[in-house]
């Protein structure tokens, strides 16, 4: 590696403090270069970005830089947030700096006038205020997330609207024919048929419950948060011709009193739960549903597998400050305890972990075609976010920190009975 121009001195203090070779090269504002030949390049636009990294050396630093573009990446964008995750995790790791280290790097950033006041972060970023989980809280975070604009969700994840991993059998041979093949797999799951009330708790823009009814006869209740959401969906359900037997809401889940409900799915909603509100949502769900009534919980879980080196979680991530504020991972052997503590009794969980590492990355090839028209809907920084978010995330579904789970419960009758088949259906088969 030369040590010549900015990119050498940042690739110098960053080789001794990991203490071993750069790990993907680097490309500076002076048009510098330092690094392996081949693979991804960190191309830094910006002091501003070492800036921000000198007040938050975590990923929080390095996210808000790269929403501001004041960092960016050339070449495989996967493979560098693999790099660059495994050198936040070594550095993060470290319990503090050497005199010397600290020394050396204020040394660089005076060369490289990177020193100054901490900078604001850019506006794309979550501030949440009230009690953590109350109801404004949670319609703030929400909104945060899915009011971006309903024309910008449709460039990201095609007509389907369908914002929750797909099921890519061997018959999905596109985005959308896999996010039917998801819709179809819940309703066979639930037992749907013609008569029954379906409810979908966090309906997002009613593919769900248009599927139930149009496919299985049913009469289905979505509920959102989002109020942009709730007219989207309200005009579809409209221009389907099911507005006789299909309802979209503007409704919490802890308002819903109108049960007996024969079925309840929860489709990547209970992420945005928090753990102290699950006994409550539980409680709720389990009261909607008649002994017999089953309800299908799909959400991303974290995996709780001890790690090598045993690198701390970051107090905050990139995810938590631009993406689902508020947002809460809970491991899938607790899901399946706080189910059954409501008396559910928990009959079926399917893995589709690879499945969302592959929507993800179908989204994102929609995005980057979309690119000009997502950035005239939404703006810049936050097609930014988007693109780095769903990307990283494809690369932690692939590593197994995280995975997406479909829970199936049934409420039993006080017998025991559960009235769900004995042997486990060909369809929902992996």
């Amino acid at each position: 590696m030369s040590a010549a121009g900015s990119a050498g001195r940042i690739g110098g203090l960053v080789e001794r403090l990991l203490g071993r070779p750069l790990p993907l090269a680097i490309r500076t504002w002076d048009g510098s270069r330092a690094g392996p030949d081949g693979g991804p390049t960190l191309v830094v636009n910006s002091r501003r970005a070492l800036r921000r990294l000198l007040w938050q050396p975590d990923e929080i630093g390095l996210g808000r830089a790269w929403v501001a573009g004041e960092v960016d990446v050339e070449g495989d964008l996967d493979e560098a947030l693999t790099r660059l995750d495994q050198t936040i995790r070594e550095l993060t790791e470290r319990p503090r700096l050497t005199p010397a280290e600290r020394a050396e790097i204020i040394r660089v950033a005076v060369v490289l006038g990177a020193l100054g006041p901490p900078l604001k972060p850019p506006p794309e970023e979550a501030v949440l205020t009230g009690d953590r989980h109350s109801r404004g809280r949670d319609r703030a975070a929400i909104s945060h997330h899915y009011d971006v604009g309903n024309d910008f969700y449709e460039v990201v994840l095609g007509p389907s609207m369908v914002y929750s991993c797909a099921y890519w059998t061997g018959d999905a041979a596109t985005l959308e024919d896999a996010q039917r093949a998801k819709n179809e797999l819940i309703c066979q799951k639930l037992g749907l048929r013609p008569g029954m009330r379906l409810l979908d708790v966090g309906c997002g823009w009613g593919s769900l419950v248009m599927h139930a009814a149009r496919e299985h006869g049913v009469e289905a209740v979505g509920i959102t948060l989002s109020a942009p959401q709730a007219e989207h969906a309200k005009q579809r359900v409209a221009d389907a011709g099911l507005t006789d037997v299909v309802e979209i809401r503007l409704q919490d889940w802890r308002d819903v009193s109108d049960g007996p409900y024969d079925a309840v799915a929860s489709v990547g909603m209970a992420e945005h739960l928090g753990a102290a509100t699950w006994p409550a949502y539980t409680e709720r769900m389990y009261g909607l549903l008649p002994p017999g009534g089953r309800l299908l919980n799909h959400q991303i879980v974290r995996s709780d597998r001890p790690r090598t080196g045993g690198v701390a979680r970051p107090r905050r991530t990139f995810i938590d400050a631009y993406v689902f504020p508020d947002g809460e991972l809970l491991p899938a052997g607790e899901v399946v305890g706080r189910l059954e503590a409501a008396g559910f009794e928990v009959r079926d969980v399917h893995a589709l972990r690879e499945h969302y590492a592959r929507t993800l990355r179908a989204w994102v090839a929609n995005l980057e075609a979309g690119w000009h028209r997502a950035v005239d809907l939404a703006g810049q920084g936050r097609a930014r976010v988007w693109r780095l978010y769903m990307s990283a995330s494809a690369v932690a579904f692939d590593a197994g920190r995280i995975g997406v789970d479909q829970m199936l419960a049934v409420r039993p009758h006080p017998d025991g009975r559960s009235d769900m088949p004995m042997a486990r259906p060909v369809g929902w088969s992996l």
